[in-house]
């Protein structure tokens, strides 16, 4: 099948993939413009996937205030000092700390969250389920109401601020396939005028 310049172009603006990859995708979805980006889309969390256990040394510090009321200081990191200096890189770190600043979310990901925060919220989602239900449906209930609680409060399962039908961790994904690094969000600190650093 013959594929256009333009409908490269069109694809590679859309996703930031290299040329190749573009053409690759849309003679495998057969010009399917949607397609296409679905199948690079797999393509990149696949390729982040495989370097998630990279060591990131590098990065930068990012820094956000909001209308002087709220702050936050975030370290994003990298493998090397030529993707920290990277637009891609540089914006990432700004849309983050953007994020942070408008969700307040308290940890960057489930596994940082100490377990008695979990069972205290695991007792609370108990406490507020009726007893006449069969303990099997009680115990489900009480998971979906912990796991929606927890998808709030992680940075990387909150919704995309400028795109709700986006995860952050997704956002992230995309960025390590365009950069070919592993990226990782390491702490954030969000400060709240009149309030304590969460």
């Amino acid at each position: 099948m013959e594929i256009s310049a333009a409908a490269v172009k069109e694809l590679r603006e859309k996703t930031g993939a290299g040329v190749m990859e573009c053409r690759n995708a849309l003679v495998k979805s057969e010009g399917n413009m949607e397609m296409a980006q679905s199948i690079l889309k797999q393509k990149g969390a696949e390729k982040a996937d495989k370097k998630k256990d990279r060591e990131t040394n590098q990065g930068r510090i990012e820094s956000y205030i909001h209308m002087g009321r709220i702050g936050v200081l975030l370290e994003l990191n990298c493998e090397t000092d030529f993707v920290a200096k990277t637009e891609e890189f540089q914006n990432l770190a700004k849309e983050l700390a953007m994020q942070i600043a408008a969700q307040g979310p308290q940890y960057v990901s489930r596994d940082k969250i100490p377990q008695e925060v979990i069972d205290k919220e695991r007792e609370a989602a108990r406490k507020n389920v009726e007893e006449n239900k069969k303990p099997e449906i009680i115990e489900k209930i009480i998971e979906g109401r912990l796991d929606k609680y927890l998808s709030k409060i992680c940075l990387l399962e909150q919704g995309y601020i400028r795109d709700e039908d986006k995860k952050v961790g997704d956002i992230i994904k995309d960025v390590i396939a365009k950069t070919g690094e592993n990226i990782v969000v390491n702490r954030f600190t969000r400060y709240v005028l009149g309030g304590e650093a969460e």
